[in-house]
């Protein structure tokens, strides 16, 4: 049976150390399992910008059950369908993209969570097989929802965002906020303005007691993200892990 999400964040607090999330933009099981046994915390499934769609996203995380390993999805966007299926299919995680408002994040918790908390449809053919026949009881408990913050109205709205009931912190996108602060998309921001915004982010949520998470392209700017005390750090995703032992692989082979 797949771990918890909720325990393995409560392990890595006890460590003292960020949860470590893998990213995964491909759909095939192989370069999950491949993913699997080094240590990752939990992996998310990019159905945004990613190449996977919802029916590879539920073969993935039948793959992720056996693996013993917990899932997040990145879903298209603030969709109440796509979310309330992501979950029925076992994900225990949601990082939703461009939550601009105290409006967007209450549509967010209202897809995510059960009632009286929410307005999820009850239907959890596949979370159950995955964490037993009581899923419902503890799902919210164990739910991990996230509001992507990616643009100038987000900052202005996180105060309001992040108090919306059910919305367990935030998730920074550097590129699409760097693009909406300064006009040019960057996935690791060098900009002072756009720095001081993400600094700035990661102090207010985690005042307010929500979990801040931060995207980053490398190994290096994860670990200094990690340094910075963030809650959450992304690593690079499959498909920059490859590309870049690949170029390794390469550069070593032809430059012996």
């Amino acid at each position: 049976m797949t771990q918890r999400l909720s325990d393995v964040i409560a392990t890595a607090r006890a460590e003292g150390r960020p949860l470590l999330n893998g990213w995964m933009m491909t759909p095939e099981p192989a370069v999950l399992e491949a993913m699997a046994p080094h240590g990752w915390d939990c992996v998310t499934l990019d159905l945004q910008h990613g190449q996977i769609d919802q029916t590879q996203a539920r073969t993935l995380a039948r793959t992720a059950t056996g693996l013993g390993l917990p899932l997040l999805a990145r879903p298209a966007w603030n969709d109440v369908a796509m979310i309330s299926r992501l979950l029925d299919d076992g994900f225990e995680g949601i990082i939703c993209p461009m939550i601009n408002s105290a409006e967007d994040a209450r549509r967010l918790a209202a897809a995510a969570h059960y009632a009286p908390r929410g307005a999820r449809s009850y239907g959890p053919v596949r979370a159950r097989v995955a964490f037993g026949p009581d899923y419902f009881a503890g799902a919210s408990d164990n739910l991990l929802v996230l509001a992507m913050i990616e643009t100038k109205e987000a900052l202005a709205a996180l105060p309001e965002i992040i108090a919306v009931e059910g919305i367990s912190g935030v998730y920074v996108g550097p590129a699409d906020l760097s693009l909406s602060m300064i006009g040019h998309p960057t996935g690791e921001p060098s900009d002072p303005t756009v720095t001081a915004a993400v600094d700035q982010i990661r102090k207010t949520v985690q005042q307010a007691g929500g979990l801040a998470a931060v995207h980053n392209l490398s190994v290096d700017h994860t670990m200094k993200m990690a340094d910075k005390g963030w809650d959450m750090v992304t690593g690079p995703s499959d498909v920059g892990l490859i590309a870049a032992a690949s170029a390794e692989a390469v550069r070593r082979i032809k430059g012996r």
